[in-house]
């Protein structure tokens, strides 16, 4: 048996506690006629292994009876182990549920995951994975370096697989499950096994920088929650099992934030309440001077270094707001005048203190921003607040707070609800293109003529091929985009290489620079030859430039790709989703013609020929 009596579900902080008829509301759920949406809502509670074994067998039966609705997304993983590992999978299948994500999981057979990849009739291959985790034991690792240098061994991994999948690849960090032979400078005896899985670590994350590979990393949460939860020396004897199965669930919530932000699903925008949230006490009873902010006192140190988390989610590309039941007269002066903030008016992208209930405010911030509600994370000290907006919103994510504002961050952190496989030039100035973007709507609204306002923008758009300098910001787009995105195809950086060096395929990303400032990447476009016809796979644009006509500069463009290939045709498709009607009629408005529809899409054309372009209130540029 395990030898710890703790629970490690307790660990899941963020996640409200299950209700005394979760397993009735369980049952009732596989009776209705769409169980999808209440399976999602049960998933996120604190579960334990058991819970979420009964939970994964609910959604097993689902996915054999009920399609999966459009707002969910499905995920072909392949699990290539060197330990057992089939206990993690229900924990790893709820896991990506709360996320939005149905996750079949291919599990390659113990140890065997070099034939797994390179054997053509293996499994694997035939299960054709859209991601792959490669989760190599400990035991595995130390034995590999006695052999020689395990690093090859994990390269030539990553090569078969890109060689035979189109997958991403993620790779399990190692725990320091071995006892110290030197204690503190164990670093000092280089042959120790604790010594060997410290180098392998640093070196798997060189490599997986330099491979564009993503590490799970399972040492850091395990030396947070305590190793002993995480691993049972026990266990490893008995079943070969590195993760305890109590810790099934904290391995499983380290897992799929992970695939969220690979599938485009991480959070944008971190929404705040004021009062017991962002200092101590009421603003309109204290006033300024008597709120708990600031040194020389703990609470006040505590909400201070909340401020600073939050301005460093800022300053690495998520959008701040605030959202408060107060007078705007009393809610605004902290954040000029009190003597020790942190946070400023001008860090938010919208602010919003009134007396309106908090769901109505949430969907005015998502609107204002132009950002889905599965956008937001709302942080609340006030559980019926929290608890409300659960109800009426159940896309917005609601973390539970711990009493001690001094957690608040890492309650938030752990959460994973920013999770990110990289970042980007474009990512770390997101904050000032939402700005920026503010400026702009001010100045519309100021204005009666649309041309002349899209003139007074100056607006120049560069374009050019994809390019290995911005592939993995053109990647990240392809996985984020889902409003004006008219057919939604995800695709990875490796198939994006593909396309690049094939000269039967268009690639264009496109550049928006106004008087306001460069808005970065907001456009992409994949077609490909087929016949005497230009066939559009990908055509996406980011929300900030919607109405700007970039769309027209878009099909120009295209329409003289067409004439160099003398080609006569244009195809275009649609493929509706929950969240791209934006774009429903984008072809018709560009005079493309209807040509075939079915329940899943419907096809356009446009006449190469008998194209007339229409004004464009910008300057195009190639670069």
């Amino acid at each position: 048996m395990a030898h710890t009596s703790f629970n490690p579900e307790c660990l899941l902080q963020w996640l409200p506690t299950a209700p005394a008829d979760w397993s009735a509301r369980l049952s009732e759920a596989q009776q209705t006629a769409d169980p999808w949406l209440h399976l999602q809502a049960l998933a996120n509670f604190r579960l334990d292994f058991l819970a979420n074994a009964k939970l994964d067998r609910a959604l097993t039966k689902t996915v054999a009876t009920h399609s999966i609705p459009a707002s969910f997304i499905s995920l072909r993983l392949g699990l290539l182990a060197s330990s057992t590992t089939r206990h993690l999978l229900p924990s790893m299948r709820v896991a990506a549920l709360r996320r939005g994500i149905v996750l079949e999981i291919y599990e390659g057979g113990y140890g065997q995951y070099m034939q797994e990849l390179a054997d053509p009739l293996s499994g694997l291959r035939s299960f054709n994975p859209q991601a792959l985790l490669f989760a190599f034991d400990e035991h595995h690792i130390v034995e590999l370096a006695q052999q020689g240098e395990p690093m090859d061994r994990v390269r030539l991994a990553w090569k078969l697989a890109r060689e035979h999948t189109s997958a991403a690849l993620f790779h399990q960090t190692m725990l320091p499950v071995f006892p110290r032979l030197l204690g503190s400078n164990e670093h000092r005896l280089s042959t120790s096994p604790e010594s060997i899985l410290q180098r392998f670590n640093l070196e798997l994350t060189t490599e997986a920088d330099r491979e564009g590979a993503a590490l799970l990393d399972v040492t850091a949460p395990s030396a947070q929650d305590g190793l002993t939860i995480w691993h049972d020396p026990a266990l490893w004897h008995r079943a070969k099992q590195i993760i305890n199965p109590a810790a099934a669930p904290l391995y499983a919530e380290a897992l799929a934030p992970l695939l969220a932000a690979h599938l485009g699903r991480s959070r944008k925008c971190l929404v705040l309440d004021l009062d017991n949230t962002l200092w101590g006490g009421v603003i309109g009873d204290d006033g300024v001077e008597g709120i708990q902010l600031g040194h020389g006192h703990a609470e006040g140190e505590a909400f201070l270094a909340f401020h600073q988390f939050c301005l460093r989610l800022r300053d690495r590309g998520i959008l701040l707001a605030v959202c408060s039941k107060n007078e705007e007269a009393a809610a605004l002066p902290p954040f000029s005048q009190h003597p020790e903030t942190l946070l400023r008016r001008e860090h938010f992208a919208a602010f919003y203190a009134n007396w309106q209930d908090k769901p109505t405010n949430l969907r005015t911030i998502a609107h204002h921003l132009n950002i889905g509600l599965d956008s937001l994370v709302f942080v609340d000290d006030n559980p019926f607040e929290r608890a409300l907006v659960r109800r009426e919103l159940p896309e917005v994510a609601v973390p539970e707070l711990p009493e001690d504002p001094a957690l608040f961050a890492a309650t938030i952190a752990r959460a994973g609800y920013f999770e990110s496989l990289g970042l980007t030039p474009e990512d770390l100035e997101r904050a000032r293109h939402y700005q920026a973007n503010q400026s702009r709507e001010d100045l519309r609204c100021s204005v009666t003529d649309l041309d002349g306002y899209l003139r007074s923008l100056q607006m120049e758009l560069r374009y050019r091929p994809f390019d290995e300098a911005n592939l993995q910001r053109i990647a990240q787009l392809t996985q984020k985009t889902n409003q004006f995105n008219v057919t939604t195809r995800r695709h990875t950086a490796e198939e994006l290489r593909v396309m690049m060096q094939d000269p039967c395929t268009v690639t264009l990303q496109f550049q928006l620079r106004d008087s306001f400032g460069d808005n970065g990447t907001i456009a992409l476009l994949i077609a490909f030859v087929r016949e005497t016809s230009l066939v559009i796979d990908t055509w996406l644009m980011s929300c900030r430039v919607l109405g700007r006509r970039v769309e027209d500069a878009v099909l120009r463009l295209l329409v003289e790709e067409a004439k160099q290939r003398q080609l006569d045709l244009i195809e275009g498709e649609f493929r509706p989703t929950a969240k791209n009607t934006p774009v429903e009629n984008l072809f018709p408005r560009l005079g493309f013609t209807p040509e075939v529809s079915t329940s899943e899409a419907q096809w356009f054309s446009l006449d190469v020929g008998a194209y007339s372009p229409a004004e464009i209130p910008m300057l195009i540029t190639h670069e």
